[in-house]
């Protein structure tokens, strides 16, 4: 039987050897690659309409969670992500603020790191909320997982139209027409897209059909 994330916390504070503690921290981080994927992605897109490489903050933010796991105090896994999600929207808003000092081509224009936080910040609280909004079937409800973090990787089974199109209708609350400009398909084609996505989504939810 596969341990909790709680049971894994433990495990990594249990004075495990150094090597069979950096692995099993590893397996815990990795339980969450999916969730912190789509939150990087989706913030460097809503901010600086692109894409960016989610893959490397999300390594960044796994390599920064490895060096300072020993000043996270918390023990459950909604306590664990709210923490990774903190170094997250950090080297985010760092990201951010490289990308537009650097557009800006001035580097003694004030760009505050502080007012890129708050605004990765709110724009995550949105995202979040709207990522655990399907997880409302029976099946997710008496998951022993945090609903975001289980939609996410629900979300990593779909094909890449799929997630795209739930990904910017969904999370990011684009309109029609925008995700249709974005995706260079046509509107009606878009909510066709949508519609599918969903459904599949729904049937992995409530655990009807593997892909």
């Amino acid at each position: 039987m596969q341990a909790t994330p709680e049971q894994m916390i433990a495990q990594v504070r249990r004075g495990l050897d150094e090597a069979r503690r950096r692995q099993r921290l590893g397996e815990l981080l990795e339980l969450y690659r999916n969730y912190l994927k789509l939150l990087a992605r989706a913030q460097v897109d809503l901010h600086l309409r692109s894409r960016g490489d989610a893959s490397d903050l999300v390594q960044e933010t796994f390599l920064d969670a490895c060096r300072d796991f020993h000043q996270f105090r918390g023990s459950t896994e909604a306590e664990l992500m709210a923490w990774l999600k903190k170094i997250l929207i950090y080297n985010v808003a760092k990201f951010i603020q490289r990308q537009v000092v650097a557009k800006k081509r001035d580097a003694r224009r004030d760009v505050s790191l502080d007012r890129h936080l708050a605004a990765v910040s709110q724009s995550s609280a949105h995202f979040e909320a709207a990522l655990a909004s399907p997880a409302s079937t029976p099946s997710v409800q008496a998951s022993r997982r945090e609903r975001a973090a289980v939609v996410a990787d629900y979300l990593a089974q779909l094909p890449p139209a799929y997630r795209e199109v739930i990904l910017l209708r969904n999370l990011e609350g684009l309109a029609f027409a925008e995700v249709a400009r974005r995706m260079q398909r046509s509107s009606g084609a878009v909510r066709i897209l949508w519609v599918r996505a969903l459904d599949q989504l729904r049937k992995l939810l409530e655990g009807k059909r593997q892909l």
